[in-house]
C-alpha cells in the first residue's frame, strides 16, 4: 500500500504519533536503519596492562643495536613468536619525574610530578585510559573499567585503586576478583526498575543538598580553602555524571555473557587467564571500550611455585631469583600471547577481529631491579593505526607519555598532550 502524507496529515496527527509505533509510511525503516548500523565501521577500543616490579633486562629486551622490523626475539618476549609482526616494542623511554623505586603504575599512564602541589608530597593527574574513556566510553554502559591485581602492594605497584586515575588525579576503583566483575557486565540487576530510579533520583537529592551547603560555606574562605573546595565540586559533577551514566541505561538489558560465570577464589595465573577473558568479553559486547587491568606478581608466582617475593625477585642477581624473574617474564608473555589469540578470533560484524579495532598496551613504570628508565613497553593491535611488527629504540629519556599521546591520537582522541610529554613518535605512525 502506498499511503502519502502531507504536511497537513502529518501537523493534525503529531500529538498521536507521541504514542504510535515508528512507521514505515513517514520513512521509518528499521532493515534498513539496522543494515546501515551493521556497516558502520568497528568502533575503537583501548587496553592497558600493567605490571609492578618490571623485567629482567638481560633477557626480556632485544638487543638496543638489533632494531627494525627483522630483529631477533629475545629470550623474555619469545612465547610471543607467532605474534611478531602484531606487536611493537619500544625502548628509551621514561617518567622524567618518577622517583619512587616500588611504584611501578602509579605514574605509569599518567607521568605526573608528584610534587606538582604545593605542600603535598603526592600528586597526580589523569591517566590516559581515561582520557580515552571520555570519548570512547560515551556511547557504552561502562565510560572505561578497571581490572586490579588481588595482592594489593606485594605486587610493586604503589598508590592507587587501579591503573587509573581521574582528571583531578584522584585514584578510580578496580575490581580484583573476576567473579565480580562477570556479575558486574553481566548479571541482570534484580530490582524492580521503579526502585532503580528511586535510588538514583535519592542520590541526587543528597547531591543537591550538599552542593547546597558547600555554596553556603564558600563564602568567606581563602584562597587555598576555596581551591579545595572547587576541588570537591568537582568530584561532585564527576559523580552527577555517573548516575547520569547509570539513569540512561536503567531500563536497557545487559549484554548476554559470552563465557560461563568463573569460578570463585582464582589465583595467581589462572585468574590473570581469566581476568583476559573478561577483557575480550566485555569489548566483544560493547559494554565498555576502555579496558585497563594492574596485574597480580605475588600470586602470579605463587601459582608458579616460586616460594621468593615479587621485591626479592626483582632485586636479582644470577641463580635462583634470575631463574624466576625470567620465568615470570615467559609467563607473562605467555598469558599476552593467548589474549592476542582471542582478541584475532573474536569476529566483528564487518568480518574483521576484535584485534583490528583494540590499542593494547603492556609495561611497567619500572624497568628492572628497580631502574626508572626505559621502561619495558610493548604496543599491539590496529585500534590506534601504529606501526607494528617493529623493535624501537628511541633516544635515551624520551618522555613515555609520548607513546601514550601518539596511541591517543591514532585512535581519534583530540589530545595536543599528556602528561610530561614534548610530541608525538613519528617512528610509531602508520
Amino acid at each position: 500500500m502506498k499511503t502519502q502524507f502531507n504536511r497537513r496529515h502529518f501537523l493534525c496527527g503529531t500529538g498521536a504519533l507521541i504514542a504510535l509505533p515508528a512507521l514505515e509510511s513517514i520513512g521509518f525503516r528499521p532493515f534498513a536503519v539496522a543494515a546501515e548500523k551493521a556497516k558502520a565501521a568497528p568502533p575503537k577500543r583501548a587496553v592497558f596492562l600493567g605490571i609492578g616490579f618490571g623485567i629482567t633486562k638481560e633477557t626480556w629486551f632485544p638487543d638496543l643495536n638489533d632494531t627494525g622490523a627483522d630483529y631477533k626475539l629475545s629470550e623474555g618476549l619469545s612465547p610471543l613468536t607467532r605474534h611478531k609482526k602484531d606487536f611493537t616494542v619500544v625502548q628509551g623511554c621514561s617518567n622524567q619525574y618518577s622517583n619512587e623505586a616500588h611504584w611501578g603504575s602509579t605514574f605509569w599512564l599518567t607521568g605526573a610530578n608528584r610534587y606538582s602541589v604545593p605542600g603535598q608530597n603526592m600528586a597526580n593527574s589523569i591517566s590516559a585510559d581515561q582520557v580515552a574513556a571520555q570519548q570512547l566510553g560515551k556511547d557504552t554502559r561502562f565510560a572505561s573499567m578497571q581490572l586490579d591485581s588481588s595482592d594489593g602492594s606485594a605486587s610493586g605497584h604503589g598508590p592507587g585503586l587501579s591503573l587509573a586515575w581521574d582528571q583531578r588525579g584522584k585514584p578510580v576503583a578496580g575490581f580484583n576478583n573476576p567473579l565480580k566483575v562477570f556479575h558486574k557486565l553481566f548479571s541482570a540487576d534484580n530490582l524492580p526498575l521503579a526502585q532503580r530510579q528511586a535510588a538514583i533520583a535519592e542520590k541526587r537529592s543528597v547531591l543537591d543538598a550538599v552542593l547546597t551547603e558547600a555554596r553556603r560555606v564558600q563564602r568567606g574562605l581563602s584562597k587555598t580553602d576555596n581551591d579545595k573546595l572547587d576541588e570537591y565540586f568537582q568530584g561532585i559533577r564527576e559523580i552527577e555524571t555517573r548516575l547520569g551514566k547509570d539513569e540512561d541505561w536503567l531500563d536497557v538489558p545487559k549484554a548476554k555473557a559470552p563465557l560461563a560465570e568463573p569460578a570463585p577464589g582464582l589465583k595467581g595465573r589462572n585468574e590473570i587467564e581469566l581476568m583476559y577473558n573478561l577483557i575480550v568479553a566485555a569489548l566483544q559486547t560493547d559494554s565498555t571500550r576502555v579496558m585497563s587491568y594492574r596485574l597480580p606478581g605475588q600470586e602470579l608466582l605463587k601459582s608458579m611455585d616460586v616460594t621468593l617475593s615479587a621485591h626479592n625477585i626483582s632485586h636479582y642477581s644470577p641463580g635462583d631469583r634470575m631463574d624466576a624473574s625470567k620465568a615470570r617474564d615467559k609467563a607473562h608473555s605467555e598469558l599476552l600471547a593467548g589474549l592476542i589469540d582471542k582478541l584475532k578470533a573474536t569476529k566483528e560484524a564487518d568480518g574483521s577481529s576484535l584485534f583490528d579495532h583494540t590499542a593494547l598496551a603492556f609495561g611497567s613504570n619500572i624497568s628492572s631491579i628497580h631502574y626508572l628508565d626505559n621502561c619495558p613497553t610493548i604496543l599491539t593491535g590496529g585500534g590506534a593505526n601504529l606501526k607494528l611488527g617493529q623493535h624501537l629504540a628511541l633516544p635515551k629519556d624520551t618522555p613515555l607519555c609520548n607513546v601514550w599521546l601518539t596511541m591517543l591520537q591514532g585512535m581519534g582522541i583530540q589530545a595536543e598532550r599528556h602528561g610530561d610529554s614534548s610530541g608525538v613518535v613519528k617512528e610509531l605512525q602508520a
